[in-house]
């Protein structure tokens, strides 16, 4: 399907366009998943934490890492 065919559809609202689209391929620019293994205490903690604030247990770790990691790092 040509670019303009997909924009069509999706400006005219003609229904779900998922099925147009390879989900398997997708990728967020910048973005890379990693898996960190936590103790049970320190995770029991995480969670209580981002109960207290209101927000998820990855929002609440990731605000943390950018509290303390320099924000002007050259690529």
């Amino acid at each position: 399907m040509k670019t303009e065919e997909f924009d069509k559809i999706f400006d005219d609202n003609e229904g779900d366009i998922t099925s147009y689209l390879d989900m398997d391929s997708v990728r967020r620019p910048n973005r890379e998943s990693v898996t960190i293994d936590f103790p049970v205490w320190m995770l029991e903690s995480i969670d209580k934490e981002s109960v207290r604030l209101g927000v998820n247990r990855q929002s609440l770790i990731k605000h943390w890492l950018a509290e303390k990691l320099p924000h002007n790092i050259a690529a």
